[in-house]
């Protein structure tokens, strides 16, 4: 067994005995430096660690049990096309990573990068009724033109979960199934056909072994990795208790995005949604176009507009002389106030002034709040 596989057997090992204390176990992972280095430590972490927890350093000296698990889970990984991703690796989701309770181990099966420029999720009541439908038919269809480079994530339950992967599906947009239980099963099974069209547009993503069962708190630990994978959550319709409320939790105490389509008020299953809408908890949203809005997405579009007509940097051997002066400067340090452009182009400002429109024009530059300027890259 090489390097990396002796790794990745290691992390399997100890992802098994922290997986209800994940802080400490990555918080000794950072100490020791790696999951090899622990296990080959196991018997004397605090010589390497002396500030390892006692209960921790205990449990460490009876690892064997679990190493005979974890060599299992690896050669099921290798034969059913399973990728083993570890918190140390680039294709781990990298937002993910920034929560304090990730994952230190995923099994992914699909062919999305979990690192897309724009992450969301949508989710919300598995009694999703024809509104939410419709909301997610339009909101999914325009999203595509406005963020070509997105990737939408759920957790493939009943209802919202479901429209918003196969909505995905029908729009080329790859999308992400996070399951409550272990990749050699799925519930519900009557979404079987979908998740298989996942695998080959987005993927499904879990952080349990093979042979778990899909009980009631592994959903409240998926909702965990949904929300954190995700630049921002999206609730459709929810009653006055539900996942994804859980999951909107989830998201603001990782300090991200939340938003909610607002309801009839009455509805039932519009409650969670205007509930949160009014404690602002959550931005309301009415449409793709005012959630780009939201989220400062906009040069997104700008930009697959302009490589739709042609229009790319590298296309334009007429930007020269000054212009070029402000895109190096850009390149180099962007969102610049006009201020400091001046400075580092050395442009007077009425000159910086008539460039920076002509280059807003050509879809190159964006205009930001506060006077910034963003190069679209």
């Amino acid at each position: 067994m090489d390097t990396a596989q002796q790794e990745r057997l290691n992390a399997l090992t100890l992802s098994r005995m922290g997986f209800y204390n994940i802080p400490a176990m990555r918080k000794l992972l950072h100490r020791a430096g790696s999951f090899t280095n622990i296990a080959d430590h196991h018997d004397n972490i605090l010589d390497i660690v002396p500030d390892c927890p006692k209960r921790l350093a205990n449990s460490l000296k009876d690892i064997a049990p679990l190493q005979q698990r974890a060599e299992e889970e690896l050669e099921y990984a290798a034969a059913h096309g399973i990728q083993v991703l570890l918190i140390s690796d680039d294709d781990y989701p990298q937002r993910l990573k920034e929560c304090n309770d990730a994952p230190l181990v995923l099994f992914y099966k699909g062919n999305a990068d979990l690192n897309a420029k724009r992450v969301i999720n949508i989710v919300g009541t598995r009694h999703a009724t024809q509104y939410a439908d419709d909301c997610i038919r339009k909101f999914i269809a325009d999203i595509k033109v406005l963020c070509p480079e997105i990737l939408i994530a759920s957790g493939l339950a009943y209802g919202v979960d479901i429209m918003a992967h196969r909505h995905s599906l029908e729009n080329g947009i790859p999308t992400v199934g996070v399951l409550a239980h272990g990749l050699d099963n799925l519930y519900p099974p009557r979404h079987r056909e979908t998740a298989d069209r996942m695998v080959g547009c987005g993927g499904l993503l879990t952080e349990h072994f093979t042979n778990t069962n899909a009980d009631k708190v592994n959903f409240v630990r998926r909702n965990r990795i949904v929300a954190g994978m995700s630049d921002a959550t999206i609730l459709v319709e929810s009653a006055a208790k539900g996942g994804g409320l859980i999951t909107c939790s989830l998201a603001n105490s990782y300090n991200r995005d939340v938003f909610a389509f607002p309801g009839r008020i009455g509805d039932s299953l519009s409650e969670g949604c205007n509930k949160i809408i009014r404690n602002r908890s959550a931005q309301m949203v009415i449409s793709a176009e005012s959630f780009v809005s939201d989220m400062g997405w906009e040069t997104d579009a700008q930009l697959a507009t302009a490589q739709k007509n042609g229009i790319e940097r590298s296309l334009f051997p007429e930007v020269e002389g000054d212009a070029k002066t402000i895109i190096d400067a850009l390149t180099k340090n962007n969102d610049q106030q006009m201020n400091v452009l001046t400075v580092s182009t050395g442009l007077p400002i009425n000159r910086l002034t008539a460039l920076l429109f002509e280059l807003e024009m050509k879809g190159m530059v964006k205009a930001l709040a506060g006077g910034m300027y963003h190069l679209i890259s």
